[in-house]
C-alpha cells in the first residue's frame, strides 16, 4: 500500500527567499548577457552572424554535457515525450534568438541592441496575461515605470537613436526571447533542469547545421585568433551555459512576468559596460532614464505574500 503525504504549503519566509533567490539569478543572467551584444559587435567584422550562433551552442553544449548528459540519458523516454515542446522551445531561445541578436550587431550599436530587447519583458507580460496570470498593480505598475525609462533612454537619453536595419533584426530577437521565457512556464516539472539545458543546446545547433553550411559554402569560414574565440567562449560558456541555467531557473521561481522587469537592467548594464569598455560618456539625461528603470524594477520585482 502506497501512503501518500500532504504537501507542505510553502511559508512567507520561504516565499520570500525564494523570491530573492529568483531575483538574484534574473540580475545575474541579465548583466552577463549584456556583455554578450558587445561580443556580437565585436566579432560582427570577423566571424558570420550564423557561424557566431553555431559555434556559441557548440561550446556551450561542451560546457553543460558534463552535467546534463548524463541526466537527459536518463531521462531519454520524457524527453522523447515532449520532443515537440523542447524542438520548439530551442527554435525560439537557442536558434532564432542569437542568430537575429548578430546579425543585429553588424548594423546596430551595443546600446541599440541592450536597449531595445529591454522591451521584451512588455511581451513576457503580455503573454502572461494571455495565458491567465493575474500580474498585480504593483507589478504593472513597475513594468511602466522601467519601460517608461527605457523608452526615455531611446528616445532622448542616448541623444537621439537612429532607427536602422539592425533594429528590426533586435525586435525580432526580442519577440523570440520573450516567446522563449514564456515556454519556460510548460516545462515539464519533472525533466531536470541540466537535462533541459543540454538538450535544447543540442537540438538548437542541430536545427543551425543547414544555416551553418550554407555560410561556410557561401561566406567561408573564420581565422581563429584570440579576437575571435575569447568572444566564442565568452557567449558558449558566460552567456549560454552560465546565464540561461539562472535564467530558467529564475523564471521557475518568480515567473518571466517578474524575472522580466529585472530585465530592464540590460540597457544600464550596457550602457556601464559601454562606458567601461569603450570610454562613451554617461550624462544626466541617462542617469535619469537607469533611475526609472532601476525604479521599476525594485518595485515590480517586489516580493509579495
Amino acid at each position: 500500500m502506497t501512503v501518500v503525504l500532504p504537501r507542505t504549503a510553502p511559508t512567507p519566509t520561504s516565499l520570500v527567499k525564494a523570491t530573492s533567490l529568483g531575483i538574484a539569478l534574473a540580475a545575474l543572467a541579465t548583466v552577463v548577457w549584456s556583455g554578450s551584444f558587445v561580443a556580437s559587435r565585436a566579432l560582427g567584422d570577423s566571424v558570420p552572424p550564423v557561424q557566431q550562433a553555431f559555434w556559441r551552442w557548440v561550446v556551450a553544449l561542451a560546457a553543460v554535457a558534463p552535467f546534463g548528459a548524463r541526466q537527459a540519458w536518463r531521462q531519454r523516454e520524457l524527453i522523447r515525450r515532449h520532443l515537440g515542446y523542447l524542438v520548439v522551445a530551442s527554435l525560439f531561445g537557442v536558434t532564432a534568438y542569437n542568430t537575429l541578436v548578430n546579425q543585429a550587431g553588424l548594423t546596430t550599436p551595443a546600446a541599440n541592441m541592450g536597449m531595445i530587447m529591454a522591451a521584451s519583458p512588455v511581451l513576457m507580460a503580455v503573454f502572461e496575461r494571455v495565458a491567465g496570470v493575474r500580474l498585480g498593480a504593483r507589478r504593472v505598475l513597475g513594468l511602466l515605470t522601467a519601460c517608461a525609462g527605457v523608452v526615455l533612454l531611446i528616445g532622448g537619453g542616448t541623444g537621439g537613436a537612429r532607427f536602422a536595419a539592425g533594429d528590426l533584426w533586435m525586435i525580432a530577437a526580442a519577440c523570440c526571447f520573450a516567446s522563449y521565457s514564456g515556454l519556460l512556464r510548460r516545462r515539464p516539472a519533472e525533466l531536470g533542469g541540466t537535462a533541459f539545458l543540454f538538450t535544447t543546446f543540442l537540438l538548437g545547433a542541430a536545427l543551425l547545421l543547414p544555416a551553418q553550411g550554407v555560410s561556410l559554402a557561401v561566406q567561408g569560414g573564420f581565422d581563429p585568433t584570440p579576437g575571435t574565440v575569447l568572444p566564442i567562449l565568452y557567449v558558449g560558456i558566460a552567456s549560454s551555459a552560465v546565464a540561461f541555467f539562472a535564467w530558467n531557473r529564475a523564471i521557475a521561481l518568480v515567473g518571466p512576468s517578474r524575472a522580466g522587469v529585472v530585465y530592464y537592467l540590460q540597457p544600464v548594464c550596457v550602457a556601464l559596460l559601454s562606458r567601461a569598455v569603450l570610454g562613451e560618456a554617461v550624462g544626466g539625461p541617462q542617469v535619469l532614464c537607469m533611475a526609472l528603470i532601476l525604479g521599476g524594477v525594485v518595485l515590480g520585482a517586489a516580493a509579495r505574500r
